[in-house]
């Protein structure tokens, strides 16, 4: 059942971890209004310390939303809570508005909580925001006729997410209704700002929003139900394919990955396609798995024989030696300076810890990787060429340098795996596979998760 206790606040927070303190992420609205009050009573009761970080998003959308920003202010200063507004700025889209304002939203709430040295943001995303993720979701799969593997987007939205491979964002209110809330805020005299974009049937929530409201509370409990299954699937397909990753797949040398062909043939063929997905997406620094339909092809093409084929800029080849992953040579970045800090292709992230000298970064090349002496194996030194061919290095004047990790790369410059398709967002769902490609490529490992007893929820 959904959570309608009048004192919500004694079952929604309990489980997480405010150790490092908490960003609460604020618009004005009655769902993020009613976490913040919820979430001050409860530190109040049970860690007074803790550092609390009220944060509004200006999106600059609309000629009211810097008024409700100060109205979100005004409240947090009655209630001695600090807060900070956060203005997107900049030229904003003229289509796919929602999500650029989504991913500005996330972007500026993590650098709020670098800035505090906080690891946990907390949204107020209620039960009715699951069931609309879930139905959209639905009608996306069908429209598009390749639904996921276990109907992995059915699962919604994750209790928390991993952004950038940094912040938890946490969900505590998948399970509250929107009007259990806003009795709450009735109830402390509390009044909230309603955004007119959402009812603005322009977009597809509020048209979603508009179709669940003549729905009965069976049919959202319901939709519920199916999205709380669908994440045990999801969670369960993971799993599963973290255990054959664990098993069957090894990193013989920078950008190569081998399979043990016995994983074609390990018995739970749905996990070894999801395992085999995530692994294309990495090799080749895609932040989406590639389709379904696809990936069963191949994966029926890799058991019928050897092959040499190509799926989300990765090169499969198949031979006796093993089944072999690496990034195709086509469409490598082309060379730039090292600033800062970059993400490199979709697969490397590479930090420039000296500035004292002018650094490219370009590809490695074939002619650069030919010259290097490779180590008789079991690996055929072709592949780790051509794998080590379409990796990141630098040249200082002329001089080409492997950034590998090896001895030869100097400290100037860093360059980390990354597992793309959850670097920049990790749904606790998927932690499973995460933390198995993470282990296998040697990157820096999967923050914890900010819960009592580390449940993905």
């Amino acid at each position: 059942m959904l959570d309608t206790e009048p004192d919500l606040s004694t079952s929604l927070f309990s489980h997480i971890d405010f150790t490092s303190g908490a960003v609460a992420a604020v618009s004005g609205g009655s769902d993020s209004t009613a976490l913040l009050l919820l979430l001050k009573h409860h530190l109040d009761r049970t860690a007074p310390a803790t550092k609390l970080l009220a944060v509004t998003i200006d999106h600059g959308l609309r000629p009211g939303s810097a008024a409700e920003a100060q109205a979100v202010a005004k409240l947090c200063a009655t209630y001695g809570i600090p807060h900070r507004i956060l203005a997107w700025s900049g030229p904003k889209p003229s289509t796919g508005l929602p999500a650029a304002a989504r991913e500005a939203r996330y972007r500026l709430l993590a650098e709020a909580a670098q800035a505090e040295g906080i690891g946990l943001i907390l949204t107020g995303h209620t039960a009715d925001d699951q069931a609309e993720t879930v139905l959209m979701r639905h009608a996306r799969d069908e429209g598009r006729g390749h639904a996921d593997t276990a109907g992995r987007g059915l699962a919604g939205m994750a209790p928390g997410t991993l952004y950038n491979w940094r912040e938890w964002i946490v969900r505590p209110l998948l399970g509250t209704r929107r009007s259990a809330l806003r009795d709450f805020l009735r109830r402390e005299h509390v009044g909230w700002a309603d955004d007119p974009t959402n009812i603005d049937e322009a977009f597809e929530r509020p048209r979603v929003r508009a179709a669940l409201a003549g729905e009965s509370v069976e049919y959202m409990e319901g939709t519920l139900m199916l999205a709380g299954q669908a994440a045990v699937e999801r969670r369960q397909l993971g799993a599963s394919a973290a255990d054959l990753i664990d098993r069957f797949a090894i990193h013989p040398s920078i950008g190569l990955i081998r399979l043990d062909p016995c994983l074609l043939s390990a018995g739970d063929e749905r996990a070894a396609v999801y395992a085999l997905r995530i692994l294309l997406a990495t090799t080749g620094g895609i932040a989406f798995l590639p389709y379904q339909a696809r990936s069963e092809a191949l994966f029926g093409r890799l058991r019928a024989g050897f092959l040499c084929a190509t799926l989300s800029r990765t090169v499969v080849d198949s031979r006796r030696a093993g089944i072999f992953l690496r990034r195709e040579a086509r469409d490598l970045p082309a060379p730039v300076a090292a600033t800062g800090r970059a993400l490199w292709d979709g697969r490397r992230h590479i930090t420039l810890n000296d500035s004292s000298g002018a650094l490219l970064i370009a590809p490695f090349g074939a002619a650069a990787a030919k010259r290097l002496a490779m180590d008789e194996g079991k690996t055929p030194p072709s592949l780790m060429r051509a794998a080590l061919a379409a990796e990141p290095a630098l040249w200082p004047a002329g001089e080409c340098l492997d950034l590998s990790g090896e001895s030869r790369a100097p400290m100037a410059v860093e360059a980390r795996p990354v597992v793309a398709p959850f670097a920049r967002f990790l749904p606790s769902f998927d932690l499973a596979p995460a933390r198995a490609v993470a282990g296998l490529i040697g990157t820096t490992p999967v923050p914890p998760l900010p819960f009592s007893g580390h449940s993905a929820g």
